[in-house]
């Protein structure tokens, strides 16, 4: 993406906004302004140039949310190279495949996380690590300090502009094979998707907009945050790990956000704070929530202590446009099963399974069309051919249309499983699970969580005389994955559920075990 947009020269289109305002804040501390940001961006797009990146090279970055963030990705997409933004939850074996599959030959982490990379560094093509030191570690020997990106010229760099339709950045998404697969985000489709959010919101130099999700996730620079910056408005983050909806309101009340993205669990804790009204929400004028619909109890909730804030449900996925749909506050309120209308410039159609636009009314595979749409997936020919057809993403998603034109999820073909705001795919836990010499069959389902919407369960069929604990299935899975994708219910079973050509039944599991789990809704 083209960071002339946060220059205060004639090739900015917010050139009207003093560069002396707020660009982007970290809760309510450390604060850069428009200017300040820009020339911090120059400096590290110069020092990449100066360490040999050149365009088409991929920059890994493994950092916490922080400001720092901000510099490393747009300055990697200034020179043309290609942000590889990995999730600092992903165990050593998980990083090892994402930093492979993607070739990136530049790391830059934080510090504390040097400890996940040292036993894997033999077995990366990284030639140059860049450490920023935080809270829990120092730069470790074999990498570099964090100021060698501070101290490049603060001067446009020297280099041409990529070209709108080059690759920005990858984002790795999990797929129905077990391993991740890397989005392709070009240059054209950050650009439109800032252009389409400030459409549909009307966001602009006095947006003050936060997002509380990691960095790492569309959801929290792409939603919301990229499009505030791009107007000239100020994007607020909020730290990583140990999330409480009480510092949230806090930051809120500081900084006087205008719009804030809100995963449904974060709603849950709001509604179900006593002292609500002990923070000061009275700039806040929109909630954006996705991921999961929101329960109709806690809209309800949120309209009768906010009435002035207009609560939006948004639907889409990182390869096929973040936000595809969204709907308005009215539609949230009196429509709770929908997730409204296409974004602009975006069309969505309902597909049968030989792709045949299904009749009004019917249930059918969402497809999405826009200029948002990935083209491809990072050296998988044959995952992009089943995805994307003519510009259409072909989501995975059912759904259906009611007479009003609004759009309402019916399922997950793929069988995802959402916890906390993460996408989890079951085959892609059943693949660690199998790999215990203990376990004969195994199966991921989702069953409810009051917190994360939904948690992974385990279903185990064990080998007979094995003395499988559940302790030790949990053991296990957390040496392969992270966190949010290991098993919170594990269940011991003589055999799983199968139809007569052998096809594993999980909505049987997905019944037979929801009583596991606790319901969304409740305190």
């Amino acid at each position: 993406m083209d960071t002339g947009f946060l220059s205060r020269r004639s090739n900015w289109p917010c050139s009207r906004i003093p560069g002396d305002r707020p660009a982007v804040s970290f809760e309510d501390a450390e604060s850069w302004s428009h200017e300040t940001l820009h020339h911090r961006v120059n400096a590290c797009a110069n020092a990449l140039l100066a360490g040999g990146v050149r365009s088409g090279d991929r920059v890994g970055i493994l950092l916490y949310n922080c400001l720092e963030y901000w510099t490393a990705y747009l300055a990697a997409m200034r020179i043309g190279a290609i942000a590889v933004r990995l999730n600092f939850r992903l165990t050593a074996e998980e990083l090892e495949y994402a930093i492979n599959d993607s070739g990136s030959t530049v790391l830059l982490f934080h510090g504390s996380l040097a400890d996940t990379l040292a036993p894997i560094r033999d077995r990366l093509p990284v030639r140059w690590y860049v450490a920023l030191p935080d809270g829990g570690g120092s730069t470790p020997p074999w990498a570099e300090a964090w100021t060698v990106l501070e101290n490049g010229h603060p001067d446009e760099p020297e280099c041409l502009r990529p070209a709108a339709d080059a690759p920005a950045m990858l984002m790795y998404t999990s797929g129905t094979t077990g391993r991740p697969k890397g989005a392709v985000w070009s240059h054209d489709n950050t650009l439109w998707f800032t252009a389409m959010q400030a459409m549909q919101w009307g966001l602009d130099e006095n947006t003050v907009g936060m997002t509380t999700g990691p960095m790492y996730h569309v959801g929290a620079v792409e939603d919301l945050a990229s499009a505030t910056l791009a107007v000239g408005g100020h994007a607020v983050v909020l730290g990583s790990g140990g999330f409480s909806i009480r510092r949230v309101l806090e930051i809120i009340a500081h900084r006087r956000v205008t719009d804030v993205f809100l995963f449904p669990f974060m709603i849950y804790q709001l509604t179900r704070l006593e002292d609500w009204q002990a923070y000061d929400l009275s700039t806040l004028k929109r909630i954006l929530s996705g991921g999961d619909p929101l329960l109709p109890s806690a809209t309800r909730a949120l309209q009768e202590r906010y009435p002035w804030i207009e609560v939006v449900q948004v639907y889409g996925l990182t390869e096929g446009t973040p936000i595809a749909a969204c709907s308005t506050g009215e539609e949230t309120l009196n429509h709770p099963e929908s997730v409204g209308r296409p974004m602009p410039f975006t069309e969505i159609s309902l597909r049968d399974e030989r792709g045949a636009v299904v009749a009004p009314g019917a249930e059918g595979e969402i497809w999405i069309r826009s200029p948002v749409v990935c083209d491809s997936y990072w050296q998988r020919p044959e995952a992009t051919a089943e995805t994307f057809t003519d510009g259409w993403c072909h989501t995975g998603d059912l759904g259906r249309l009611t007479g009003q034109g609004l759009l309402c999820i019916a399922g997950r073909r793929k069988d995802m499983i959402r916890t906390g705001g993460e996408n989890v795919y079951p085959v892609e836990v059943e693949d660690i699970l199998m790999r215990h010499p203990g376990i004969r069959e195994a199966a991921a389902v989702a069953v409810p969580d009051a917190r994360y919407i939904e948690s992974v369960c385990a279903v185990v069929v064990p080998v007979a005389g094995s003395g499988l604990s559940e302790q030790g299935v949990v053991d296990h899975c957390r040496q392969y994955l992270a966190g949010y994708k290991c098993p919170r219910h594990i269940v011991f079973r003589d055999s799983l559920p199968r139809t007569p050509s052998g096809k594993l039944m999980k909505y049987r599991l997905r019944d037979a075990y929801r009583h596991l789990g606790s319901d969304p809704g409740s305190t």
